[in-house]
């Protein structure tokens, strides 16, 4: 039995598929695309190595032996296990199905990581899309270590970057989110003295954010605050903003999406004087294999960094 299986080929098992169905040996010669009498030879291969009769010839066209029944079914089981594999390694290799984890800081996501998702899920709804939002050092960790494909995230300052392909980068722009009705609403543009005395929410001591902002009220002489609140959690700061005049620094991209959306009911401003964060880029491990799916959405990231104004 093992020498029959060995013998018998897909080509075979479509042939008895394709009788079975039409009951007619021209029909299938034509639905394969063979002639007639090929199509004669190769069911008289099979039922010479099976030693059985898959069909009777009837003046109406050909019936299903007991043996032959059995594999028609089973040959139609194969060959739709067949396409679906086929279609599934196809789909794979175009990008349109698998995993792809990314990690973001915040403005990057919301800016670019967010949209190029969207438009992946049209073109592969059945994708496993991973996003995991955190600060730059955490990102690099998760990068090395294999967690993810890729990073937008700002460069590491320990890092041997020939470790590193960095493909694209954006400069961040920071506002500042206040509550409604804040006393710096009723200011057209603040300038950075402005905001003196005024408590802070933002992220940790060392981070790019943070070390933007206290580097631009130093070079304009304006006091640090003395209460300072610590999270990089966007929904703790809009939370802590409700009830308080503190202020919250964060990204342009950030600041978008809440005066478009109106979330969490706070408001933003901009001061005269521009706070500049260093770039984030788009970084991947070098030498490393990433799918298919997760290459389609890295060009899919690239494509809108690239048309995005400086």
């Amino acid at each position: 039995m093992q020498g029959i299986l060995n013998r018998l080929q897909w080509r075979h098992l479509r042939l008895i598929h394709v009788i079975g169905a039409h009951g007619q040996l021209s029909r299938a010669a034509q639905r394969l695309s063979i002639t007639q009498p090929a199509a004669s030879r190769m069911l008289g291969e099979i039922e010479t190595e099976l030693g059985h009769a898959l069909f009777d010839r009837t003046p109406k066209g050909m019936t299903a032996t007991p043996i032959g029944e059995v594999l028609i079914r089973h040959a139609g089981t194969l060959l739709q296990g067949l396409a679906a594999t086929v279609d599934e390694v196809s789909a794979f290799g175009a990008g349109k199905t698998g995993s792809v984890r990314v990690g973001s800081v915040t403005g990057a996501a919301v800016a670019y990581l967010v949209p190029a998702v969207q438009v992946l899920k049209r073109e592969a709804i059945g994708a496993d899309v991973h996003i995991h939002v955190g600060p730059s050092s955490a990102l690099i960790d998760g990068l090395m270590s294999g967690e993810f494909d890729y990073i937008l995230s700002r460069m590491p300052p320990d890092r041997d970057l020939r470790e590193l392909d960095i493909l694209r980068g954006r400069v961040e722009t920071i506002e500042f989110l206040i509550r409604p009705g804040h006393p710096l609403l009723d200011l057209n543009t603040p300038t950075l003295q402005d905001l003196t005395g005024y408590g802070w929410v933002i992220q940790a001591s060392g981070t790019p954010m943070r070390q933007a902002v206290e580097e631009s009220f130093v070079t304009h002489n304006v006091p640090l605050p003395e209460e300072i609140v610590n999270t990089a959690s966007l929904l703790v700061m809009i939370a802590y903003l409700q009830t308080s005049d503190c202020i919250a620094p964060v990204s342009s991209e950030v600041a978008d999406l809440l005066r478009t959306t109106q979330a969490g009911g706070v408001r933003t401003v901009k001061t005269r004087q521009s706070l500049i964060v260093t770039p984030y880029h788009l970084i991947q491990k070098r030498n490393t294999m990433i799918s298919p799916l997760a290459e389609r959405l890295r060009d899919l990231v690239i494509a809108a960094l690239s048309q995005a104004p400086p």
